[in-house]
């Protein structure tokens, strides 16, 4: 994400660019993990905070906010998150090399959301979607039998209650390069919309 940093910054933003140690904890303990950074950043922001993720990134801003509301929060962009689940996660979530890679957060990516649904924030904020629909794996274009990012269904990328969705041809593994994917964000963190 540190080409949408840059972008980020110079149209003007404040931004912290955010790893996490995702192979490691679940969502919950991630959104802990990430807490002291995020309000030491915080103190120094005026106006809006503003969240932007990218994958299960997204699910992590969904957690933390379920937790950790800012009086400030301004509006949030999701990027390719599975928002209800994908299904690539559902066919290799018992893969050892799979749970090595992803760790207990990558089990939190399948469809099957009724054990952990309850860790994420209602979406009572102002959200933006933003999906890809040019799947460049064969393989996970076999298994998620709809319109999809190679990764994420259009469907599960979408969020009941998000003020606002694009599509846009990309696939899931070239969001963070995508140049019209950094407008599209910078659009709606300004607007609340995105361009048409």
């Amino acid at each position: 994400m540190a080409g949408l940093a840059k972008f980020l910054q110079k149209s003007g933003f404040k931004v912290l660019n955010l790893g996490y140690p995702s192979t490691k904890y679940s969502l919950e303990e991630l959104a802990e993990i990430i807490n002291k950074d995020i309000e030491g950043f915080a103190a120094s922001v005026t106006g809006k905070l503003h969240f932007v993720g990218y994958s299960m990134g997204g699910l992590l801003i969904r957690a933390y906010l379920k937790k950790y509301r800012p009086s400030n929060l301004g509006r949030v962009v999701l990027i390719g998150t599975p928002n209800y689940g994908s299904e690539v996660a559902d066919f290799v979530k018992n893969w050892a090399l799979y749970k090595k890679l992803y760790g207990p957060a990558g089990q939190q990516l399948i469809t099957d959301q009724s054990d952990f649904k309850h860790i994420f924030a209602d979406n009572d904020f102002e959200v933006g979607i933003v999906a890809g629909n040019r799947p460049l794996d064969f393989i996970s274009s076999r298994i998620i039998k709809s319109e999809s990012d190679g990764k994420v269904s259009l469907k599960s990328a979408t969020l009941e209650g998000a003020k606002d969705r694009v599509i846009i041809p990309c696939s899931h593994t070239f969001f963070p390069q995508n140049k019209k994917m950094w407008l599209q964000v910078v659009h709606f963190i300004g607007y609340g919309k995105f361009p048409k």
